[in-house]
């Protein structure tokens, strides 16, 4: 079975897809908004294999529109949604970046992608809240 997970932004959407079997998770990439995310991505929300979308929220902030964002791709991909406190994922993802030598165009680019691989890892290891 396959996990999405997804990490919601006003002006990036990040992407990263793992196999609960495993635990391995990796980040797939970006997306600027929903529609782009829907027509990019189609082929893995197309996949049989994807059994549920992990929406990362973060502490305190956008809840409602995070919400209502999991809502919309619920409907539109047909695959079961559930939220998951993604604190501090965006600043571990910069870390790590930082650390793989990276330059800064290159981690600006993956840093969402980043950010939802490292929430989908904690989700997939029980670790953080479910909301």
């Amino acid at each position: 079975m396959k996990i999405l997970g997804i990490d919601y932004g006003r002006k990036k959407i990040g992407v990263a897809l793992g196999e609960v079997e495993t635990g391995m998770v990796e980040p797939v990439g970006t997306a600027e908004n929903f529609k782009f995310l829907i027509l990019n991505f189609n082929s893995i929300f197309n996949d049989p294999m994807v059994k549920k979308i992990v929406v990362g929220i973060p502490d305190g902030k956008m809840d409602t529109e995070i919400k209502e964002f999991g809502a919309r791709l619920e409907k539109q991909t047909g695959i079961k949604v559930e939220f998951f406190d993604e604190t501090l994922t965006t600043y571990d993802a910069q870390r790590l970046l930082i650390a793989s030598g990276r330059k800064q165009k290159s981690r600006k680019e993956k840093e969402d992608a980043v950010a939802a691989a490292i929430m989908l890892q904690y989700f997939l290891e029980g670790r953080g809240n479910n909301d």
